[in-house]
């Protein structure tokens, strides 16, 4: 595939699901509070006593979501370049570099989420879904780009 033809349906998924989590990131760092109403309910106690009892909890939370959200922009950075390049092109070991980046990324949020019963929880697995689209795509894309005796396997 050259530098000027169309990319692949699961390169643009998978590069869809870098730049939602690169939003994902930016979330954290610049809008998301040191705690949640469901963060409070999960450790069964309120805000006030958590204020009193740890004055400086949420500074150091916001510091901790900075750094946070950091690694998620530059995890959808870096997922949406794979992507563009080596996923594109179908090169050897990209589609499960893929899928271990998304399990380990926001396959991993999304377990978390739901065990702590989070109220995004379902929004947090919608990000879960381009690099699912994208991984099936990369295999019945593949199906298409190999000669006849070798279809299906990977």
């Amino acid at each position: 595939m050259n530098a000027r033809s169309p990319s692949p349906y699961s390169a643009v998924a998978l590069a869809f699901g870098g730049m939602s989590l690169m939003g994902f990131g930016l979330y954290f760092i610049l809008l998301r509070p040191p705690l949640l109403p469901e963060d409070t309910r999960f450790m069964g106690t309120s805000l006030v006593t958590i204020q009193a009892s740890v004055p400086g909890l949420a500074t150091w939370l916001t510091h901790v979501f900075w750094v946070l959200g950091g690694f998620m922009f530059t995890t959808g950075l870096l997922t949406g370049h794979l992507a563009l390049s080596s996923f594109r092109q179908r090169a050897r070991g990209s589609a499960t570099v893929a899928a271990l980046a998304g399990l380990t990324s926001i396959g991993w949020m999304s377990a978390v989420n739901f065990l702590i019963a989070s109220d995004f929880k379902w929004v947090i697995l919608a990000f879960t879904f381009p690099w699912a689209l994208a991984l099936m795509l990369y295999r019945v894309e593949g199906n298409y780009l190999r000669p006849a005796g070798l279809r299906g396997s990977l």
